[in-house]
């Protein structure tokens, strides 16, 4: 193989390997924002940051702010769709955006159940240490959440 044909492909295995990272940040985050899963996920250094929440510096506070996130019951069954990814690779940095479409349940401050829908973007950057990519930076801006209501009929969950 030609030298820029090996560098094109280990651009497009680079650029898969971080689709997956974050394939695996949103299956750990629908996990009841599982801290054993989202930590390894993160360079020791890094910094999560999100619009609605603030920020966490260092791999142990991000795990227990999500981990505190996921026993709070404010969000509980999660789905988190990162999608439209536009990734680019410069050696072992790069950079991705993601659009983010999350619907989910959670507790009102009274205790009781609503339906909630949160719409917005990732802006991250990652870092490839000894072959692995992991999230260097991740930050979220959310710009709507809403709740909203399920259409009532057979099979639909009690309406909030």
């Amino acid at each position: 193989m030609s030298p820029n044909i090996e560098a094109r492909l280990q651009t497009l295995e680079d650029v898969e390997e971080i689709r997956k990272l974050k394939a695996r940040y949103c299956q750990a985050c629908d996990d009841d924002h599982n801290p054993d899963k989202l930590g390894p996920l993160f360079t020791a250094d890094a910094i999560w940051e999100a619009s609605s929440m603030g920020a966490a510096r260092g791999r142990a506070a991000i795990q227990k702010l999500l981990g505190d996130l996921g026993k709070s019951g404010t969000i509980r069954n999660s789905a988190h769709h990162a999608i439209n990814p536009i990734i680019d690779v410069d050696g072992n940095a790069a950079t991705g955006e993601w659009r983010l479409i999350m619907l989910y349940t959670g507790l009102y401050p009274n205790g009781d159940l609503h339906y909630s829908r949160i719409i917005g973007w990732y802006r991250e950057n990652y870092k490839k240490l000894d072959g692995r990519w992991y999230i260097h930076r991740l930050f979220c801006q959310v710009e709507e959440a809403a709740p909203y209501q399920l259409a009532a009929g057979p099979g639909t969950a009690p309406q909030p």
